[in-house]
């Protein structure tokens, strides 16, 4: 059986650090800390508020930045591909634009996740990034299945590539596009702690190396090689399968809340540091959209009174609200430590929990 002290939340100490909180109207200032409104900073609800809007702000900015300048390489690649021909730039700029779009979902869950929580959705929307991610990956595969079945098409039925030097300057246009759209999205994405953002900041980045092949695709047209085109077609195809593989993978482990287990040993190393706790009990970390929840068994001195045992709460939160990027709430639970020869409070609670 697990440790009891990991299983009890009968008592919990919360600070309304996030509007996700549904035990809080928006506002509310708990009279049992005046002195967090004190201290010379803060963490209360507003000021989290204000962060957490700040972050899907700048979320927004960024697709609706890469979205523009994806658009305007995509428009670029397809004039091209219309006089041309060329099958390999053909897929690139299908994926561009797949590209592109993805800022579509994301926009929208960035959107829904500033809206306060509410009784039915206590979390707040956070999780709508999660299913954006989601929408992604299905749009990266799309594109694959797309670029793949061109290339096949092409590669069974050869033709000549027109307009060479045009191909291989949207190929140089399409890198460059993407290069700088990748390193706004994953520079933006790690600022926040949005997941999705970053998965499609590498998306962009692989499609700009995409581009560099289809100047292959020139090469091999402007030597006459027909089968150039459609073989370096499916080269691109298989990047993308790779892109695909990648995103899902980083898209599953948020929708399972994994995290980076440096952030636990953090955690745990930082309760342990603060004065009166005795042992760190189970400590959970979870992703709610770009931002963190924390939930923590402590265990204190079993002589120390109920508002002794608050206060340690509280520092504790305090600790880790400083020491755990984009940890934003966090629900501490102070057990006392047993005496010897004491039965242990939480066995009428042990036919509801699991080993």
């Amino acid at each position: 059986m697990s440790d009891p002290h990991r299983q009890h939340r009968g008592h919990r100490h919360h600070h309304p650090h996030h509007p996700d909180d549904g035990a809080h109207t928006p506002g509310h200032r708990s009279p049992a800390r005046p002195w967090h409104r004190l201290a010379p900073h803060s963490h209360d609800s507003a000021d989290h508020l204000d962060s957490a809007l700040e972050s899907s702000a700048r979320g927004l900015r960024a697709l609706w930045v890469s979205l523009a300048v994806l658009g305007a390489t995509a428009l670029a690649q397809a004039a091209v591909v219309v006089v041309s021909g060329s099958v390999a730039l053909l897929g690139d700029t299908v994926h561009n634009i797949a590209d592109a779009l993805t800022a579509v979902p994301l926009g929208i869950a960035f959107v829904l996740g500033r809206r306060a929580a509410t009784r039915r959705f206590t979390y707040g929307y956070g999780r709508a990034e999660d299913l954006a991610g989601i929408v992604i990956v299905l749009t990266i595969a799309a594109s694959a299945v797309l670029a793949a079945w061109t290339a096949v098409d092409r590669l069974l039925d050869p033709r000549p590539v027109a307009h060479v030097p045009a191909v291989a300057v949207a190929a140089l246009v399409g890198f460059a596009g993407n290069e700088w759209v990748a390193r706004y999205r994953i520079r933006v994405g790690r600022a926040i702690g949005s997941a999705a953002l970053v998965a499609d900041g590498l998306h962009a980045r692989t499609d700009g190396y995409t581009s560099l092949a289809v100047l292959l695709s020139a090469g091999g047209a402007a030597l006459g090689w027909r089968l150039t085109d459609p073989v370096v077609g499916l080269a691109i195809t298989a990047v993308i399968v790779l892109v695909l593989r990648n995103a899902a993978r980083e898209v599953f482990r948020r929708l399972m809340d994994a995290v980076d287990p440096v952030l636990v040993d953090r955690a745990e190393r930082v309760l342990a540091e603060v004065p009166g706790v005795r042992g760190v009990g189970e400590l959970r970390l979870r992703w709610i959209g770009h931002r963190l929840r924390a939930e923590v068994a402590l265990v204190v001195d079993g002589e120390a009174t109920v508002r002794q045992a608050h206060r340690i709460a509280v520092e504790a939160e305090h600790a880790l609200l400083h020491a755990v990027p984009r940890l934003t709430a966090a629900l501490v639970h102070a057990d006392p430590a047993p005496a010897p020869g004491e039965a242990d409070p939480h066995l009428a609670l042990a036919h509801h929990t699991t080993a």
